[in-house]
């Protein structure tokens, strides 16, 4: 759903799960919204299409897992010096 709709994404969501969930025609549903039955076709065949596809695997969002992974072994890896050392001291 490129460029600028009039349509807000949610609208547009939601017209798609009703014409999924309905047993009323992809026209009448259309009509009953006060949208072109094209334009509703083109926004249930895109999110067809994008489920298919499945989720988008975002390198920015696998890079910045990794790290915070890494960070936080290096956290527990001093937090468990700490322990240690406060025990030692402890005695």
């Amino acid at each position: 759903m490129s460029g600028r709709s009039k349509y807000p994404e949610q609208f547009r969501r939601d017209a798609v799960e009703l014409v999924n969930s309905s047993d009323r025609p992809l026209r009448q549903v259309a009509r009953d919204l006060g949208v072109n039955h094209e334009t509703l076709r083109s926004w249930v065949n895109t999110a067809k299409q994008a489920s298919e596809a499945g989720p988008v695997e975002d390198s920015a969002v696998t890079d910045e897992v990794t790290r915070l992974r890494k960070q936080v072994a290096e956290l527990e890896k001093e937090k468990e010096i700490l322990r240690k050392a406060a025990a030692y001291f402890a005695r």
